[in-house]
């Protein structure tokens, strides 16, 4: 019996098996044979998607149709989303039995499906249940009343409402601020005699939400008619899963990881600051201190400087909630159902101050946020990749799958673009992304061929557009295989930019830029990730796809946590490479930023006061793993290992032509492969020597080139 009983104990400590991952669900390391096997008809799983919109009544005949017309196209995957005037409606058994129609002829022409998880967006008010059905679950923000003034010496007394969480005194004329007590359910304070300018802000939580887009409004506008979740609830998280996710795996559950690829959510996001019931209690065990005074004066016109630590106290916080009750929830869930998640969060892009500080403002921090999702992701809206621009921010989407062990990193790509992308456009903002990372695309857009509407528009209905969809196809599958090779991690300024300071975002995307001109490839990452996710072996630090990183950049960053500071001073020690551009962090934060102390000592990093990649600054970086005999700020690339063979992307985005003699870090025998055509040819000329290959490569304008250094006897 004792022996039984400590069986049974030990059993109990044995963790469920984890459900059976199909290939393309994981970092691999692909010998050049496996890979070529393949590369002239990928599997669909690699492939790009397209978004097809179900506006008007759709049927079984309206399935084939689109699906023949979509397979002529190219495309070997769709990403079903529902639409305005439909004949069953959206999230009703009639919607369902068409996603198992929908999933049967998929399946009959060898296709894949995505499922975006709401009907529009954002994703989280299922299709306006929690609105009719669920009012309680509904999103919940901070609301500031409308000011009321005090007048010198006047004594203010009022009842408050009992959503009322806080009330603070502020001067508009010198700033000054004094949080009041409302324990008791009222204020009751005297404006200071002599002192004009002063009125009393009071913040109630409110159930309201951010504008979503429904496609059961009649009115087809973006409003707050249908309210979306409480992302900060865990119990509306399932509420959300049980009208979307289950009611799919009852309807299609069985094609689930096989024609059912996953689930997309669209935009998840906060325009005012979030709030739940439970918000202060997780708050009081995180930072040791009761928010709710403070939290008023986070809406005056000018924040002390405790207010704004306070606030970056209370943004860490929710972030690691919406992480924790929203994204990783339904992540688990996915991979317990053999499925992949796949998002991109609102305001990803541009690299702008405005647009990074509201990308913080609305989603946290944006790598918590993606840290469980299987498919990390951005969105390419409104031109933001066009020639011309600098727009490195799907290097968000690419870090985040690198950091976190993801073979693929997702772009939602040409939504309401202005002007429409011909072919041509459409290949150079393909090659511009996956140059920076990218190796999943949705295309937008194709409407279901209903209502008299049929075939594709824009630059789909071009003649050689499903040239672009074999070339994207096997470009993809080639850029998903094996392990990223950029040996320099830049870290994202998230805590400056929670603390109101953009002279490190400005910066960062600056060196960003820097780097890619200069061929040294790079991954982004925050604090968070240097001190969580990143593990120190010898003189790297590895991440969890196994890439190792042997600098680390900093950028005039304000606030360093202590811990990120721990283990990049470790790692220096080591013989790792720590390098801080620009001003010195002023704010060494630990438990909390209110009570954080600085400045840190960061001598031991090597320090460079300009904002640039000096040639002091460029020698101590890595070797680089790709030298130009003169330079070519327009010719980008990415650079993976295989088992035994490296593999090597190059685009020339400018529109003149380029020739340079090139070395590669590497050895064995080139070849050149050919997405357009599915092609392997050696390449003539190539020099080995020493673990490098040199050679010359010429680029016709906007040109491409894939080569592969195979050292092994394959």
């Amino acid at each position: 019996m004792k022996h039984l009983l400590a069986l049974l104990v030990l059993l109990s400590g044995v963790s469920a098996p984890a459900p059976a991952q199909q290939p393309w669900q994981h970092l691999d390391m692909p010998g050049a044979s496996e890979v070529a096997s393949h590369f002239r008809n990928p599997p669909p799983a690699y492939g790009p998607t397209v978004t097809w919109g179900w506006d008007g009544p759709v049927n079984r005949t309206v399935i084939q149709r689109d699906l023949d017309q979509l397979h002529t196209l190219g495309f070997r995957a769709v990403t079903i989303e529902a639409g305005y005037g439909m004949n069953a409606p959206y999230l009703s058994p009639g919607w369902f039995r068409l996603m198992r129609t929908a999933v049967e002829e998929a399946g009959k022409r060898g296709m894949r499906v995505w499922i975006i998880d709401e009907g529009k967006y954002p994703t989280g008010f299922a299709g306006g249940k929690f609105s009719r059905e669920r009012p309680d679950l509904r999103m919940q923000v901070l609301v500031a009343d409308d000011p009321i003034p005090a007048n010198p010496g006047q004594r203010i007394t009022r009842s408050l409402a009992p959503d009322a969480v806080s009330a603070v005194a502020y001067n508009r004329a010198d700033s000054r601020s004094r949080i009041l007590d409302i324990r008791s359910g009222t204020v009751d304070w005297t404006a200071p005699a002599d002192e004009p300018g002063w009125e009393i802000l009071v913040v109630q939580h409110q159930f309201r939400t951010s504008p979503t887009r429904a496609v059961n409004n009649p009115t087809r506008a973006k409003n707050t008619s249908n309210s979306l979740m409480n992302y900060l609830d865990p119990a509306a998280t399932r509420q959300f899963m049980e009208w979307t996710h289950q009611q799919y795996k009852q309807a299609v559950g069985s094609e689930f990881g096989n024609v059912v690829m996953g689930f997309r959510s669209d935009e998840p996001a906060y325009y005012r600051t979030p709030w739940t019931p439970d918000l202060p209690a997780a708050f009081e065990r995180r930072k040791g201190y009761d928010v709710r005074p403070y939290l008023a004066a986070f809406f005056t016109p000018t924040m002390s400087d405790e207010i704004r630590r306070v606030k970056a106290d209370y943004w860490d916080v929710w972030t690691d909630m919406y992480r924790d009750n929203f994204f990783r929830i339904i992540a688990d869930w996915c991979a317990q159902n053999h499925l992949e998640y796949v998002d991109h969060l609102d305001k990803d892009g541009p690299e702008t101050n405005q647009g990074m500080r509201d990308l913080t403002r609305t989603e946290g921090d944006f790598f918590q946020e993606m840290q469980d999702l299987q498919i990390p992701g951005v969105d390419a809206i409104w031109n933001q990749v066009w020639p011309g621009k600098v727009a490195n921010f799907p290097k968000l989407a690419s870090s985040a799958a690198h950091l976190f062990g993801r073979p693929r990193a997702f772009s939602e790509s040409f939504a309401a673009y202005r002007p429409a992308p011909t072919v041509d456009q459409a290949r150079w903002a393909v090659n511009y992304q996956l140059a920076r990372g990218i190796n999943l695309f949705e295309f937008m857009f194709y409407p279901a061929s209903s209502g008299g509407r049929s075939g594709p528009r824009g630059y789909m209905a071009a003649e050689d557009f499903p040239t672009l969809a074999d070339y994207t196809n096997r470009a993809c599958y080639l850029l998903s295989r094996g392990r990223p090779g950029a040996q320099i991690a830049l870290l994202f300024p998230t805590t400056s930019l929670w603390l109101q300071d953009t002279t490190a975002n400005t910066g960062t995307w600056q060196i960003a830029q820097q780097l890619v001109e200069h061929q040294r490839d790079f991954d982004l990452v925050d604090d968070r990730t240097v001190a969580s996710t990143l593990t120190p072996h010898e003189d790297v630090l590895v991440n969890q796809s196994g890439q190792s990183y042997r600098t680390i950049i900093l950028v005039s960053p304000l606030a360093v946590s202590r811990e990120a500071l721990d283990q990049l001073q470790t790692f220096a020690q080591s013989g790792g490479r720590v390098i801080l551009l620009g001003r010195s962090p002023a704010i060494a934060v630990g438990k909390t930023f209110r009570n954080a102390t600085g400045p840190p000592d960061v001598d031991w990093m090597m320090h460079e006061p300009q904002v640039k990649l000096t040639p002091a600054v460029l020698k101590a970086l890595p070797d680089p793993d790709v030298r130009l005999d003169q330079p070519a700020p327009h010719l980008q690339y990415v650079h993976r290992h295989w088992k035994n063979a490296d593999l090597y992307f190059f685009f020339n985005e400018s529109d003149q032509s380029l020739t340079r003699q090139v070395t590669l870090t590497g050895s064995g025998r080139v070849a050149s492969w050919n997405p357009a055509t599915g092609q392997v040819e050696p390449f003539p000329d190539a020099t080995t020597e020493s673990g490098t290959v040199r050679l010359s490569l010429a680029f016709a304008p906007h040109g491409t080139r894939f080569l592969v250094l195979n050292a092994g006897s394959e």
